[in-house]
């Protein structure tokens, strides 16, 4: 009897150690896992972090999908989908595809086993929902529903990509619908934007650095431009694009969002929710010139695929913002996007006033100015005055360069790396809060409501004329 309750014991520690040894640090689970942004964007993030050993070893990754593929033919379709090729043999080490219709409930129990089988109390869960907006209520309901998600639990976490709504009422009714299911604390909100090098490196430019925080002012700011250009039309994406357009797209989240770190006060700490706090304040303190603002839409976009022939869908916004606080009172906020323009890049620019001696010469001198360069390339530009060598006095404005490339120790770390990463560890400075939400969506609405003419052009030089006449 004693040998028999020994074996039994044995047997119990072995089935033990088997379990505990399948359970894991990390759990990511992704739903929609067959779409472009998973091939393009998420597994070589994931890749990344493993190789780079800023994932523990002992991770997991589980990819939802409706189709009918094993692990092994699941990689292989998205390795057709990603042009630089996923790893398909390093994936295999930690992914696993796992057939489920995220919009039926009673399929989720298969889900619910697969997480009890490889998670313990103190697995970091992370539920990444790369799905069409109208589906985030369902997989939300479901999730919850199931008891995969526990609202306050804030080792098990949502992340989702942008949009959030398309006004601020509807922003409103997405996150009401959120908070029953799950605390905002457990709300991850994507904008890839801000996980940019050059974004992030705005607060450093601008608190790090002794001869730009003395002067990040009124005094000596003439003005402010944050532009993002493409040159390509809207390419395959005319039924989204037409129910947003440019303002929505790139306005109300992304330029307004570097707007807000261009601009802020000095937060108490660098932590998330002070950072946000200041942010926001900008924010609420935005007002736009109405005569200044230009809505364009580029000829032949309503020729393209999947859009009306009736469309006021705006493919182009130029708008001068101000920010009616006592440090930027009266300084304009000029903000640029569009499609069909000359060539695809991104950027902001800090023009500085004169010197009072500036006045003194007769000489065609420029004003100072600080780029910020985030697209194609990522760096800094400084722009300064000097002097020629030579007899005659001639002036020269040449610039100072730095390129993030040529200083990166190791690789430079894509913006889902940084966004993944700070999810997992529980940093929410890179994801946009609910208040934020609210207060970027009223100041966009304001902007609709704009009665104004759609411009259609069919270069930038069109633009530009306009834009001339009206500054």
């Amino acid at each position: 009897m004693k040998n028999k309750n020994t074996i039994l014991m044995k047997n119990k520690i072995i089935l033990l150690r088997r379990k505990m040894k399948n359970k894991k640090d990390i759990v990511i689970t992704i739903f929609g896992a067959t779409g472009d942004l998973t091939a393009r964007k998420l597994l070589p993030a994931i890749k990344s972090l493993h190789e780079q050993k800023a994932l523990s070893n002992n991770i997991s990754v589980l990819l939802l999908g409706r189709k009918d593929y094993t692990t092994e033919t699941y990689l292989n379709e998205m390795a057709k989908v990603e042009k630089n090729k996923l790893d398909i043999n390093y994936l295999k080490q930690f992914v696993e595809y796992v057939k489920l219709e995220i919009t039926k409930e009673n399929e989720y129990e298969v889900l619910k086993e697969k997480l009890k089988e490889y998670s313990s109390e103190s697995t970091k869960k992370l539920f990444y929902l790369a799905i069409s907006p109208n589906l985030l209520k369902v997989v939300a309901s479901a999730i919850h529903k199931n008891n995969i998600v526990k609202k306050g639990n804030n080792l098990e976490r949502i992340i989702f990509e942008k949009p959030f709504g398309v006004d601020l009422k509807s922003a409103k009714s997405i996150n009401k619908m959120l908070w029953q299911y799950f605390t905002e604390e457990q709300i991850y909100r994507i904008d890839h934007y801000l996980g940019k090098e050059s974004i992030q490196n705005i607060m450093t430019m601008r608190f790090a650095n002794r001869i730009y925080e003395a002067v990040w002012n009124k005094r000596h700011i003439k003005s402010v431009t944050i532009y993002a250009k493409e040159n390509l039309g809207i390419l395959n994406r005319g039924a989204y694009y037409n129910d947003s357009g440019a303002l929505k797209d790139m306005v109300q989240s992304h330029l307004l969002q570097v707007l807000s770190l261009i601009a802020m006060e000095p937060p108490k700490s660098y932590y998330s929710s002070d950072v946000k706090r200041k942010k926001i304040k900008v924010l609420k303190k935005l007002s736009f010139d109405k005569k200044s603002l230009i809505l364009g839409q580029y000829d032949g976009y309503l020729n393209e695929k999947d859009i009306p022939k009736n469309s006021t869908t705006e493919t182009y916004v130029f708008l001068k913002a101000l920010v009616n606080s006592k440090r930027f009172k009266n300084v304009p906020f000029y903000l640029v996007t569009g499609k069909k323009l000359n060539n695809k890049e991104s950027g902001i620019v800090i023009e500085f006033k004169e010197t009072k001696e500036q006045k003194k010469w007769n000489l065609p001198l420029k004003t100072n100015t600080l780029l910020i360069e985030i697209a194609p390339n990522d760096g800094i530009k400084v722009s300064f005055n000097t002097k020629v060598s030579g007899i005659r006095t001639q002036i020269l404005p040449v610039q100072l360069e730095y390129a993030s490339k040529s200083y990166a120790v190791g690789n430079i770390k894509e913006a889902y790396e940084h966004l993944l990463l700070d999810a997992l560890e529980g940093s929410k400075t890179l994801f946009t809060r609910w208040d934020e939400i609210e207060a970027l969506w009223k100041f966009t609405d304001k902007i609709k409501k704009a009665d104004l003419k759609l411009l259609v052009y069919k270069t930038e030089e069109d633009l530009l004329k306009v834009q001339e006449n009206i500054l």
